[in-house]
């Protein structure tokens, strides 16, 4: 299917499809998230993508592997999906995907909502002001707190998040944003445009 001038691919992975083109986002099969034992044997990546993203922003906040950070929610417009919470410091974000520029991440995550949703797919985005790990906080905003999976999404968190070089990964997405101006007096690096 093309949308935009761009080649989308269903792509089937394990128990979710990954749309593959200008923005892949993962779709779940119908019934998972309903599941809890089939829920929580997704791979991490796709578990914290769909679903459990508060819980990674929330143990992000609590262990602060990075200072300044803040978590943001896309909200999507009445009758859609696309709920997200990620973590930035206003430039660059933390989720799911690792570290990247946070407008890549609000460019990506919405044009993959909207090629899924031909029917007008809008959002708002928002500070989050409530606690990400706090069970009626998430409820109260439509969200399963952390004794509502199968077994424990903040342990499973806090090893996603150690798994990963803050330092490192954090300069590397900060690189991405780095203009031409700022390495005037020799040669500009080569930016990663996956």
């Amino acid at each position: 299917m093309t949308r935009h001038g761009s080649s989308t691919r269903l792509v089937v992975i394990d128990s979710a499809i990954r749309l593959d083109g200008a923005s892949t986002v993962y779709m779940l099969k119908p019934g998972i998230k309903k599941d809890p034992v089939r829920r929580w044997a997704l791979p991490d990546r796709i578990f914290f993508g769909n679903g459990a993203c508060a819980i990674l922003a929330g143990v992000f906040l609590r262990e602060a592997p990075l200072r300044g950070f803040y978590a943001e929610r896309i909200i999507p417009g009445e009758g859609f999906a696309g709920n997200h919470i990620f973590v930035t410091d206003g430039v660059i974000a933390f989720d799911h995907h690792g570290y990247s520029l946070r407008n890549r991440l609000l460019t990506y995550h919405t044009n993959g909502w909207a090629n899924r949703s031909p029917e007008g797919w809008n959002c708002r985005l928002e500070r989050v002001s409530f606690n990400l790990l706090d069970r009626h906080d998430l409820n109260d905003n439509k969200m399963l707190g952390p004794d509502q999976y199968l077994h424990d999404p903040i342990a499973r968190a806090e090893t996603y998040i150690n798994r990963v070089n803050h330092v490192e990964a954090s300069a590397r997405a900060r690189t991405k944003n780095a203009s031409p101006v700022t390495w005037a007096r020799g040669a500009a690096p080569e930016f990663d445009l996956e």
